[in-house]
C-alpha cells in the first residue's frame, strides 16, 4: 500500500540565509493522517507546495519526497497523483455542484452514464444527494467543504495534502467536517499530510504530529 515519505526536506527562499524550518523527515503510512504544526508564516503551506511540485523558481530545496518509494524529484504536478484540499473550497462558480465533482473525476471512469453515477454516489456519501444541479453559491460552508473533498477524492489521488482546511469553519462545524475528511481518507487508504496551527486537528488525525 502507498506511503508518503519526506526525507530531510528543507526549503529556502532566494536571498535568505537560512531555510524556513529545520529539515523535516516524516513517514505517512497509507490510511493515516500525519500533522505538521506551526504558527502562521512558518512555511507550512510552502511545504505542501513542495510536495505537490508547485514551488516557483524563487525557492531552493533539499531533501526528497517519496510516494510509494518513487522519488518525486522532477515529476510534474499533474503526474504526481497528489490531491490537495485548501482553506477555501474553490468550487467553480460557473459549474453546478455535480459538474464540479465531475471535473475531478478520474479519466478511468468512462461513459456519460458511468461518470454521472460515480458523481451521484460521491454526493450521496457526502450527504449531498440530489445536489447535482445545485449552484455552489447556495451551499453552506460545510456543504462546500464536503463537495471539495469529494471532488479531490474522485481523481483517485495516491496521497492527499490538507492545507488548514478547517481553519475558516466555525467551531461547531469544524469537528464535523474534520471527522468527515479523516474518515474518508482512512476509507480511501491513502496517506494524508495535514498542516495546521490548531492542536485539536492533530489530536483528531491520530497520526504522527511534527511541530516546526
Amino acid at each position: 500500500m502507498t506511503a508518503l515519505r519526506l526525507d530531510g526536506v528543507a526549503i529556502t527562499h532566494r536571498g535568505q540565509p537560512a531555510p524556513l524550518f529545520p529539515p523535516i523527515s516524516l513517514s505517512v503510512p497509507a490510511g493515516q493522517i500525519a500533522t505538521v504544526m506551526g504558527p502562521s508564516g512558518i512555511g507550512k503551506s510552502t511545504l505542501l507546495a513542495f510536495v505537490a511540485g508547485l514551488l516557483g523558481p524563487e525557492w531552493s530545496t533539499s531533501g526528497r519526497v517519496l510516494l510509494d518509494a518513487r522519488d518525486l524529484a522532477g515529476v510534474p504536478p499533474e503526474a504526481r497523483h497528489v490531491g490537495m484540499v485548501f482553506q477555501e473550497a474553490g468550487l467553480f462558480p460557473h459549474l453546478s455542484v455535480g459538474e464540479n465533482l465531475a471535473f475531478g473525476l478520474s479519466t478511468d471512469v468512462r461513459g456519460r452514464t458511468n461518470r454521472r453515477a460515480a458523481v451521484e454516489a460521491a454526493l450521496d456519501s457526502a450527504g449531498l444527494a440530489g445536489f447535482f444541479d445545485r449552484d455552489p453559491a447556495t451551499l453552506s460552508g460545510g456543504q462546500r467543504a464536503r463537495a471539495a473533498l469529494m471532488r479531490t477524492l474522485l481523481a483517485r489521488p495516491a496521497a492527499l495534502l490538507l492545507d488548514e482546511p478547517f481553519s475558516r469553519l466555525d467551531l461547531g462545524l469544524r469537528a464535523e467536517i474534520r471527522a468527515f475528511v479523516f474518515d474518508h481518507v482512512r476509507a480511501a487508504k491513502i496517506p494524508a499530510l495535514l498542516v495546521t496551527h490548531d492542536p485539536e486537528d492533530g489530536l483528531a488525525a491520530g497520526g504522527a504530529v511534527l511541530n516546526i
